[in-house]
């Protein structure tokens, strides 16, 4: 097997990395090495990167404190084009902090690449099936997130992602220009210069552990990133369109208590368009998982109904935002 360098960034995430580091060196077969970037912990992450590194030969850590955004406009990416200029492998397989993966996850997304069938692949995530939150199960589809392993996806995330390092040169390298979605511009580029295989049994096991609010902010973060980079309009107009069905549907409901309305006939005209879009809303919240979470209980089921109905207005208003203001909202480990 050709030598494989998996790749990862980290900052202030020793909760993390406990999980994550282990289940790399723990690929069968082994990768060649893998290399954590360090941006600058400050609460003993990079203590437990050293001291993993004495005990793993395999494993490299880097400290650059470059890769935070008080140095860098692009964090993430610099971090990751640090860490792949530093491999000596020609294939290189990139993992996120948030994550773990089973052993058989190195071997099945290189695979395209050790064979020569494709130079680009991409696997995806699903939620690690050990303890997810309430809001972990509500929100995973909005953020591509899948709720089982075996489940087909074509979206890219650099949680579950190989190359051949010939075309990250050719792409110039992840965007060091921005904060979030700089996975997003690499796959435009990879996929403008090749096709990607999609690998269905080589996703990363996400473990967000999100809350009510802390899932509403991460979505808010990445689609104010959408309106910097300009990037996904299409998904924006559809959100705001269904933002206006809503609110009209809203407003006609109200005329119910117009006392000539209510006293006639002519009231059901008023509910249709609320059933009309409260029956859509169902829809959109439960047709790609409802199985699923008709098992999780009424929680679980009642959690994503409010988080499908609250995601068109985050998405609108912080997507027009990204688009105004060309900010990033800063995330916890660079604050």
């Amino acid at each position: 097997m050709q030598p494989v360098t998996i790749i990862a960034t980290v900052l202030n995430e020793v909760s993390e990395i406990a999980r994550l580091v282990p289940s790399l060196l723990a690929q069968v077969p082994p990768p060649a090495e893998v290399i954590l970037v360090d941006g600058g912990s400050t609460d003993g992450t990079w203590d437990w990167l050293l001291e993993a590194q004495r005990e793993n030969p395999t494993l490299l850590a880097i400290r650059d404190e470059s890769c935070s955004l008080k140095r860098s406009p692009g964090p993430i990416s610099r971090g990751r084009n640090v860490a792949i200029a530093a491999a000596r492998s020609q294939i290189i397989a990139c993992t996120d902090a948030g994550c773990t993966y089973p052993p058989d996850w190195l071997a099945r997304i290189t695979a395209p690449l050790v064979d020569s069938t494709a130079e680009y692949a991409l696997g995806g995530s699903c939620l690690d099936p050990a303890d997810p939150t309430v809001w972990d199960l509500a929100s995973a589809p909005f953020f591509g997130v899948k709720l089982s392993s075996a489940t087909s996806t074509k979206s890219c995330t650099a949680r579950s992602m190989a190359f051949h390092k010939n075309l990250w040169k050719r792409i110039g390298g992840f965007p060091e220009t921005i904060f979030f979605g700089e996975d997003t511009l690499f796959d435009l580029e990879a996929r403008r210069l090749t096709q990607p295989a999609f690998i269905v049994g080589a996703k990363a096991l996400y473990r967000p552990q999100y809350s009510f609010l802390s899932a509403i902010h991460q979505l808010a973060r990445y689609d104010v990133s959408d309106g910097i980079l300009g990037v996904r309009r299409a998904r924006l107009v559809r959100n705001a369109a269904r933002c206006v069905v809503q609110a009209l549907a809203l407003l006609c409901l109200l005329f119910i208590r117009v006392p000539a309305v209510r006293s006639s006939r002519d009231w059901w005209w008023a509910v249709l368009p609320f059933l009309t879009v409260l029956l859509l809303q169902f829809w959109y919240a439960f047709h790609p998982d409802w199985r699923f979470l008709y098992r999780k209980g009424p929680r679980v089921l009642l959690a994503r109904f409010l988080f499908s109905i609250l995601v068109p207005w985050i998405v609108a208003v912080y997507h027009i935002q990204g688009l105004r203001t060309k900010r990033n909202l800063p995330n916890r480990q660079n604050l």
